[in-house]
């Protein structure tokens, strides 16, 4: 389950005005899931006449095997059994007959968000540090303690704290600053170790991706846990600094201004304070697991707020490919989550894996809007 994704670029920041502007009273966040939610019309999406069903298909039944224990969606992936795989017209008589469609907006009612992207690196590692791998990936430690608010304060439901205990006080977990430091208070605890730190630190943000060896082997790795603390854009950060222009805050931007800048690589680094732990990974799935517990699918998989749309469920996106006014209008299945994404209109699209799919993630900061294909047995809150 990927903690944060989309480390890229930002809007330009604006100047402080020369008057203090009136302030507006911010929105408050509705307290039951899946409130902004609205009924909607298959017409209504854009596209969807040119989806290829057969392309889109084998994601959704990758859904099911992470929806077959939640009852409100079993009917449908039984009924999913059922249907022929190279059969167009059948999968899409599945769709209208047993889903209804629902548009779904911002706090603000605004019904376009940002689309950003996400990928699978692959880094060249080691199980053991050397010269040539001297950075580590750190398991979940012992001591990293997460408290679920909601048993304690049902107001809180979906809110958890990570720390650990100081004395008889839970107190805040490392940072990355703490972490990172030569003596770290995680020494010990390595799973893997790869050759170069931005690239690590990428994989974080990434949530999983390929170690491999120097003998051919590719270890997966994907994310266990996480510190706690906030994840802070540090493409944002340069370009607030004026250190680059908010069309270079690409992966790739990032990693130029560390190879020019080595000496505060580590201080911009460390302005992140999230810092995510790793596990290995089943070999041979032929994709990263998402928050689902499902292995992704290029293109087809997108990472949601699942506070505001179902974990699992069909999303058809509406958008345009990276630095393109070309459309990019498909059904995507909501099958991962991150700590960047939030709101009710935001997602984070899959690409897949390698150096490609990272140039495409990278770049992909655009609008869109989502439709969220519920069962037609799906209840949502009453207003």
């Amino acid at each position: 389950m990927p903690l944060q994704k989309s480390a890229g670029g930002v809007p330009p920041g604006t100047s402080a005005p020369a008057e203090k502007p009136i302030s507006s009273t911010p929105v408050k966040p509705p307290s039951q899931p899946y409130a902004l939610l609205h009924p909607a019309h298959w017409a209504e999406m854009p596209g969807l006449a040119q989806e290829d069903w057969l392309a889109s298909w084998p994601a959704w039944l990758q859904s099911c095997q992470g929806l077959k224990k939640k009852t409100e969606w079993q009917a449908v992936c039984a009924t999913a059994q059922t249907v022929k795989a190279d059969d167009a017209v059948a999968i899409q008589t599945y769709w209208q007959q047993n889903f209804n469609v629902y548009s779904t907006q911002q706090l603000d009612g605004v019904q376009q968000g940002l689309i950003t992207g996400y990928y699978q690196p692959v880094l060249k590692g080691a199980r053991m540090a050397s010269e040539r791998y001297p950075v580590p990936l750190y398991k979940v430690p012992t001591d990293l303690i997460t408290v679920n608010l909601s048993s304690l304060f049902p107001d809180l439901k979906y809110k958890r704290v990570r720390g650990r205990v100081q004395g008889q006080t839970l107190v805040p977990y490392y940072t990355r600053a703490e972490i990172e430091q030569q003596q770290s208070p995680l020494a010990g605890n390595e799973l893997l170790w790869v050759g170069d730190a931005v690239e690590a630190f990428f994989l974080q943000v990434q949530g999983s991706g390929i170690v491999e060896l120097e003998n051919g082997e590719r270890l997966p790795v994907g994310y266990a846990d996480q510190n706690g603390h906030p994840y802070q854009s540090i493409g944002k950060l340069l370009v607030e600094r004026g250190e680059m222009q908010a069309s270079e805050a690409s992966m790739q931007g990032i990693k130029n201004w560390g190879q020019q800048h080595p000496e505060q690589l580590q201080g911009l680094l460390n302005a992140n304070p999230s810092y995510v732990f790793f596990k290995l990974l089943p070999a041979g799935l032929s994709g990263p697991l998402g928050a689902l517990g499902v292995p992704l699918t290029g293109v087809r998989s997108i990472a949601v707020d699942p506070f505001y749309i179902p974990l699992g469920a069909p999303v058809y996106l509406a958008t345009t490919y990276p630095n393109s006014d070309n459309p990019l209008q498909q059904l995507m299945v909501a099958q991962d989550t991150g700590g960047a994404i939030k709101g009710g209109v935001r997602a984070d699209v899959y690409w897949g894996e390698g150096e490609s799919a990272g140039k495409l993630a990278g770049a992909m900061r655009q609008q869109g809007q989502l439709w969220v294909w519920l069962p037609k047995n799906f209840q949502l809150p009453q207003p």
